[in-house]
């Protein structure tokens, strides 16, 4: 069997050092090397992607970034390593896991556990994002994005617009464009209050929107752009969206 590469991430570093040495007692039944450790789900990415790691064993409490977000970032990858989630508490999480057939370890983490998980891990199977959103359904802080085998990450703040074009959605920041594979109607359940639809193609940024300028009338538009802050496009209002957009104008 070739050894699991495995990547723990937890923001306590000793409780790193104990999964390191429950780790170490479960190598002689399971082959495996640990690839990577990490403070934080942010690092984490960059640390699973660096090593190719086939399973993760993340921390389900951590400020920033949850292990859960951490875990939905990491579906935008062409093949995501296992995940085995780690709790001290919160019994509401546990029973989620159960009954949609995640793989925990709840706080403190026994050897003989540890074990059974990391073979479910080698089984292949892997949490779906579907899964993810409805354990944790609170609006991430950021968007991923599959570039070259890695995942670069977004934050949500920095987002100025995004529009659908055929199976991708542009995502824009003031500083460059990503492709994300997402729809817009799930971008705009998850964010209503960040984004606002201004067509049926595109959703902005509230706190982007800096005015409005009037153009003439075509193809069903109602003759109005909004003006964004940071970039030099215009973006057309349609007539169906144009009252609510109007609105925020006061």
């Amino acid at each position: 069997m070739t050894p699991l590469r495995v990547v723990i991430i937890d923001d306590e570093e000793p409780a790193r050092s104990r999964m390191r040495e429950l780790l170490e007692d479960c190598r002689a039944e399971f082959p495996h090397s640990v690839v990577g450790e990490a403070a934080n789900g942010v690092d984490g990415l960059q640390t699973v992607t660096e090593s190719a790691a086939d399973v993760v064993l993340v921390d389900i409490h951590m400020p920033e970034m949850s292990g859960i977000e951490f875990a939905r970032h990491l579906q935008v990858l062409e093949r995501p390593p296992a995940v085995i989630f780690v709790t001290a508490h919160d019994q509401y999480a546990v029973e989620a896991f159960e009954v949609n057939a995640l793989d925990y370890l709840t706080k403190p983490v026994r050897a003989a556990r540890l074990l059974t998980a990391l073979r479910k891990a080698a089984s292949g199977a892997r949490p779906s994002r579907s899964v993810l959103e409805s354990i944790d359904p609170a609006p991430r802080r950021h968007f991923s994005v599959a570039e070259r085998g890695r995942v670069t990450l977004v934050p949500v703040a920095e987002v100025v617009y995004l529009r659908a074009e055929l199976k991708y959605v542009t995502l824009r920041t003031r500083e460059r464009e990503h492709l994300v594979e997402e729809s817009l109607t799930q971008i705009e359940q998850e964010f209503g209050g960040i984004f606002v639809r201004i067509h049926r193609n595109c959703l902005v940024a509230r706190r982007r929107i800096r005015g409005f300028e009037r153009g003439d009338e075509t193809d069903g538009e109602a003759g109005w752009s909004v003006v964004l802050d940071g970039i030099d496009e215009k973006l057309p209002v349609s007539r169906r969206q144009w009252p609510q957009i109007k609105a925020l104008a006061g």
